[in-house]
């Protein structure tokens, strides 16, 4: 069976396709597929969100009479206590969707300007929805990872993407984009999340239904 990633963000493709390979799943993106598709985001929850573009990814291949792929979707985000939870499920649309991240991240930074480092605690958290092929909502398995840590005074690295600057990893003494892909991989509230997943396709056998 292969599995269709629920994204048009590339970064996420990168992350999340080696840990697959390295289980013998097979992983594409809609853009292997020649295909763009924006599923809805308006839930209150990741969780609502990543089943949310699961089955409307799902329902978007049938109608592509692609019915034979299984979806996989996540859904992820920054939540920041010192500011109530912001940016939180609204992370991707966070000052606009098209807004470059290195502004979004400034602007977090300026406004956490005052706030001392025991305050400035935070955590990425991911929720991941998979459908068997054809979207059946009664047919769907949920992982969810969280990777605790605090935002940096500055933003530091050139790895990862999104928050990844400004998120520092106290184990590592770092920011995410500061650490090898290996090392995220190991640790980000995605890895966590996609070994959930793996673990649980193979545990259901998902790969061969």
């Amino acid at each position: 069976m292969t599995f269709v990633l629920a994204t048009n963000n590339q970064g996420k493709a990168r992350e999340i396709k080696p840990l697959f390979d390295a289980a013998g799943l097979k992983l594409i993106s809609l853009a292997d597929l020649g295909l763009s598709f924006e599923a809805r985001e308006d839930g209150k929850t990741f969780a609502d969100n990543a089943m949310q573009k699961a089955t409307e990814t799902a329902a978007f291949l049938v109608n592509k009479s692609m019915s034979e792929y299984a979806v996989l979707a996540d859904d992820s985000g920054l939540v920041i206590d010192a500011l109530d939870g912001q940016p939180g499920v609204d992370s991707a649309l966070f000052m606009g969707r098209d807004t470059p991240y290195e502004v979004k991240n400034q602007s977090l930074l300026d406004m956490l300007v005052n706030t001392p480092c025991h305050m400035r605690t935070a955590r990425f958290i991911c929720t991941l929805a998979c459908v068997f092929p054809g979207g059946s909502s009664g047919s769907m398995l949920m992982a969810e990872g969280v990777i605790e840590g605090s935002i940096a005074h500055n933003a530091s690295g050139i790895g990862g993407f999104g928050y990844d600057p400004i998120f520092h990893y106290p184990p590592f003494g770092k920011t995410l984009a500061e650490l090898t892909c290996e090392e995220k991989s190991q640790v980000s509230h995605r890895g966590q999340a996609i070994q959930k997943m793996i673990g649980l396709i193979i545990d259901a056998d998902f790969n061969n239904k």
